[in-house]
């Protein structure tokens, strides 16, 4: 075989790995074969999903960011993601305990099962959001308030939180739905709600915030406007796919009666999954409202802008690492331990690498991706230092984030909600305090606090997972 020949069989193999990973393929068994192709078909949709969820918040930052007051609008946008945080850790949680369940069934090969499962895990997602939004609606301006908002800007920006908080809904089912998904394997569909739910609010963005034609400006109004209604059309496309799809999951109408036994063990899962998300939000959120109480309103706009671009980066990161959690699950419910760690040791490789690579990237060219999203010098100014400096820990987040999905794709959800609780709340809550306050250092210790904080919690992780718990728990 000549050396053009083996190049062009070389090629046509990686094209034909894309497209499959792309095109979605659940005929793929995850419990055989290459776990190379298998970490690569989960990895490239997830990591293109979880970019196209923090494109959500890029988009609202580049059209808010050259409105007229700026720095409210970039602040109310901000803040109001902090606080969307802990919504997101439900989301999160449950979606998790989602995909351990879904994943762990498709592995033992009883697909009518991961099924139910997965709506009932739906069923407790409408209970939950039904009180949050509820609650946004009434107290949107005490929030903004209670995060370190001025009066003057949580006047100007309490309508947006109201819109972003009171579709919750929209939010959570997002999250969940593609978890169910990612369980089964089928990794392409959950990316494809984010991209259709990301062109929508791409499209709205421009047109409600600024108007045109007939449509009015909603200004900053119209950002959560747009973001909604982008994500409601992501939602609708896939319950299409539940109930008329032809992946290896047959959703029924009847699979909706509550079925308390079986809500009950999501709950097991999903409650520690989701306060492990929650201590890390409510970090995110004490932080947030240090730096505005330390930086003022162009301190706080300066590092929302740094935050969300971090999350853009670090977003697709986590989507690799969700391979972890659906080859834990599969190969564990298939008996398949030994593969189960391969599993592990490749994803975590692959992030290390995409995530060197994105710090030299925010290290080398911060100043002018954050000049893309502000025309403030002063907020500029802040959020360059305040990305730097956090990019420095960019290759622990990697691994740690691996790790953090092998414990909850394995249904080990305790293990790193205590390695959450005493890595954020016990060090890095009160290092960012010390400094910012004690040493005089405002927002800038804080900032050197997040990178020092997530490196001793990635080392944590690397002790229990060495410890090997992960791999007898029953789910």
């Amino acid at each position: 075989m000549t050396e053009t020949t083996i190049k062009k069989s070389l090629f046509s193999k990686i094209f034909t790995t894309l497209k499959q990973a792309l095109k979605g393929d659940e005929s793929f068994d995850y419990t055989s074969g290459s776990i190379k192709k298998a970490v690569i078909l989960l990895a490239i949709p997830m990591v293109l999903e979880m970019m196209m969820e923090s494109v959500f918040a890029l988009v609202d930052l580049y059209f808010v960011g050259h409105l007229e007051h700026s720095s409210f609008a970039i602040q109310t946008v901000g803040l109001t993601e902090s606080v969307l945080t802990v919504i997101y850790s439900l989301a999160i949680g449950m979606s998790m305990a989602a995909t351990a369940v879904v994943a762990r069934r498709i592995g033992e090969k009883d697909p009518i099962s991961a099924a139910k499962a997965g709506m009932q895990a739906i069923i407790v997602a409408f209970a939950v959001n039904s009180l949050l939004s509820i609650f946004g609606i009434i107290y949107a301006k005490d929030i903004l308030i209670l995060m370190g908002s001025s009066i003057e800007s949580a006047e100007h920006g309490y309508q947006f939180t109201q819109i972003m908080i009171g579709s919750s809904l929209c939010i959570m089912l997002l999250f969940l739905i593609n978890g169910i998904f990612r369980g089964a394997g089928n990794a392409a569909i959950a990316m494809k709600s984010l991209w259709i739910a990301n062109i929508c609010n791409i499209i709205l963005c421009p047109i409600l915030i600024n108007g045109f034609g007939p449509v009015p400006a909603f200004g900053l109004i119209g950002a959560a406007l747009a973001t909604t209604i982008g994500r409601s059309i992501g939602v609708l496309y896939q319950v299409y796919h539940l109930f008329f799809g032809n992946g290896v999951l047959k959703i029924k109408v009847s699979y909706f009666a509550p079925d308390f036994k079986q809500i009950k063990a999501l709950i097991k899962i999903a409650a520690p999954g989701i306060l492990q998300f929650v201590i890390a939000s409510c970090s995110w959120i004490f932080l947030a409202q240090l730096v505005a109480t330390t930086g003022g309103d162009h301190g706080s706009a300066g590092y929302q802008t740094a935050l969300r671009i971090m999350m853009f980066f670090i977003l697709p990161a986590w989507g690799l690492s969700n391979a972890a959690a659906t080859l834990v699950g599969q190969n564990l419910g298939a008996k398949q331990i030994e593969r189960a760690e391969k599993s592990v040791y490749t994803t975590a490789r692959y992030n290390v690498i995409f995530m060197a690579s994105i710090m030299i990237i925010t290290l080398a060219f911060g100043q002018y991706i954050i000049s893309f999203f502000t025309n403030d010098e002063q907020v500029k100014t802040i959020a360059i230092e305040a990305l730097q400096i956090m990019s420095i820990g960019f290759i622990f987040y990697g691994i740690g984030m691996v790790l953090i999905n092998t414990f909850n794709g394995a249904g080990d959800t305790w293990t790193p909600t205590g390695i959450n609780f005493f890595g954020f709340w016990l060090f890095q809550i009160p290092l960012a305090f010390v400094l910012a306050k004690h040493f005089n250092m405002g927002p800038t210790g804080v900032f050197i606090a997040i990178p020092v904080a997530e490196t001793a919690i990635t080392l944590a992780g690397i002790f229990f997972y060495k410890r090997g718990k992960w791999k007898r728990v029953q789910v």
